[in-house]
């Protein structure tokens, strides 16, 4: 089998967007390559850096969004989907540079296609503590690092973005052992992941989309985590039965606002609401809808262009 790699040069704030316009065409996982992820996960002078500055010399100043689609019957018309969206994309007012939105194409065979995606995967660091790697890796440890193994060949996303190591971060600091954690719009798993590392039992991970439940599925499973992370194909709420001392939704502002007052049903008394994918120039929204939904606002994190909050009930 034959594959094409598609790559669509763009921003760091126009990442996600990108890359989900190519798991919209069909994409069998997508890989993005910034620069300045790498600046973002480096350790303080002194210290290891888990990310070599070699890696972003190659990237270069573009931030590229690869996606992989069969050469079969049906490429053509995923082409023209893409094609179409960034036409669409181009002609609107989203508040964010997008960059350039041009387009590489590759044809690759299958074994390049497999070594391509180990390419492109070096692991990272996320909040303090938390090291992802591909089971091919090896990544050195510091004192109290836990590692969350993930393979981007069966990936949306390895979790290299800024909102993503926001909502990390602060697992690390409001989530205490033997917490009742709520992921809502899992992806991966890997911030559920990053909870169950923390200590909390039950976790319970709820994604619309029933690949990125297999997904998320079997990263627990290769985590160790199955008998505390339960992961459930359901839009937002829907399928959340149960309240927790922590919710987690790494979403977009405009869902998060709409969110913020049923998830407070599902949050224990005292407990945390966190939330991230929010655009800078949307925090205050997000800020306003958490205020009118009686939420007090504990921490507000800025990385690049994009914002999280932690939010108590």
């Amino acid at each position: 089998m034959n594959w094409m790699e598609y790559t669509i040069l763009t921003t760091t704030e126009g990442s996600d967007l990108i890359s989900q316009v190519l798991m919209d065409a069909g994409s069998s996982g997508t890989v993005i390559e910034d620069k300045n992820d790498v600046a973002a996960n480096q350790r303080p002078e002194g210290q290891w850096d888990i990310i070599d500055e070699a890696i972003a010399q190659r990237i270069g100043d573009d931030v590229k969004v690869t996606g992989y689609f069969e050469a079969d019957e049906k490429l053509a018309d995923r082409v023209a989907f893409i094609e179409a969206e960034l036409r669409r994309l181009r002609g609107m007012d989203l508040g964010m540079d997008l960059g350039k939105l041009t387009t590489l194409r590759h044809d690759v065979a299958e074994q390049d296609w497999t070594e391509s995606w180990k390419a492109a995967f070096k692991p990272f660091r996320l909040g303090a503590h938390m090291v992802i790697r591909p089971s091919w890796e090896q990544a050195e440890l510091q004192p109290g690092d836990r590692v969350i193994e993930i393979d981007p060949g069966m990936a949306f996303g390895t979790g290299t973005h800024e909102t993503t190591g926001m909502c990390v971060a602060l697992v690390e600091k409001y989530v205490r052992p033997g917490d009742r954690v709520i992921d809502i719009g899992t992806g991966t798993g890997i911030l559920a992941i990053a909870a169950a590392h923390m200590g909390a039992n039950p976790v319970l991970a709820t994604d619309l989309d029933a690949v990125a439940v297999r997904v998320a599925a079997e990263n627990v499973r290769i985590n160790g985590f199955e008998g505390v992370i339960d992961v459930r194909c359901g839009d937002l709420l829907e399928v959340v039965d149960t309240t927790g001392d922590v919710v987690i939704a790494n979403i977009i502002a405009d869902v998060i606002i709409g969110l913020a007052r049923p998830v407070r049903e599902r949050i224990a008394d005292g407990g945390v609401f966190i939330c991230s994918g929010i655009a800078a120039p949307r925090l205050d929204d997000v800020l306003d809808a958490l205020r009118d939904a009686d939420y007090e606002v504990k921490d507000v994190l800025t990385q690049g262009e994009w914002c999280a909050v932690a939010a108590s009930k």
